[in-house]
């Protein structure tokens, strides 16, 4: 069944398939590098932007792949799962990092999914094959106070649609990751709520934030 989390997925594997990142798959395709990042998945909105039909025929003529082949590379079922080299399939368990370390690089991918190496794992309340792609934050700290305490652990969903009220995982540029409320976000800026008092509420420029993802769960 083809879907937007499918479809994407498909693309993905092409890319690994001939050993390329999907900004080299796009690149290769003559197309602009930055059009299968992850974070160009979803609009400012939260709408899903899906592939057009030119850009697959594109990166299918740029591989000599046929439509058939391309197909093979859609999950069974239509089920997505965590991209290859990142973390292998789970069942009842999800990465977890603490905030501290989600500052540092190369723990993330260019759309906010974990990669890399030096995660934890930890116990996922939902069956997390139907959230692909979820992780965990462990807060540090009491900056998060009264909301979220020492120890607690945040359930971060990439790709999510966020809306104003919601409760985000934020990281910058500049290697600064929070948890905030989304107040407002507008296609040049965005404006987080904190949720300790005595800590300012913070306004950034779109081009100084990596990403940001929904929380849909904390323990409590």
């Amino acid at each position: 069944m083809l879907s937007h989390e499918t479809i994407w997925i498909a693309i993905d594997r092409l890319a690994e398939r001939h050993q390329l990142t999907p900004s080299g798959l796009a690149r290769r395709a003559g197309l602009d590098p930055t059009s299968f990042n992850r974070s160009k998945r979803l609009g400012p909105d939260g709408r899903l932007r899906w592939p057009s039909t030119e850009s697959i025929a594109k990166v299918l003529d740029a591989t000599g792949s046929t439509v058939d082949q391309f197909m093979s590379f859609l999950p069974a079922g239509g089920r997505g799962q965590i991209p290859d080299g990142n973390f292998p399939p789970q069942s009842g368990n999800i990465p977890l990092l603490g905030f501290a370390q989600a500052g540092a690089g190369g723990f993330f991918d260019d759309g906010g999914f974990p990669a890399g190496q030096g995660w934890d794992v930890v116990d996922f309340p939902v069956d997390p094959a139907r959230k692909p792609g979820v992780y965990a934050l462990e807060v540090q700290g009491d900056s998060m106070m009264p909301l979220y305490r020492d120890g607690d652990v945040l359930i971060v969903e990439p790709g999510a649609p966020v809306r104003r009220n919601d409760r985000v995982v934020l990281k910058t540029r500049e290697g600064e990751v929070m948890a905030k409320v989304l107040a407002r976000q507008s296609p040049r800026s965005v404006e987080v709520m904190s949720l300790n008092p005595e800590h300012p509420n913070r306004v950034f420029d779109l081009t100084d934030v990596e990403w940001m993802a929904r929380i849909i769960w904390a323990s409590q």
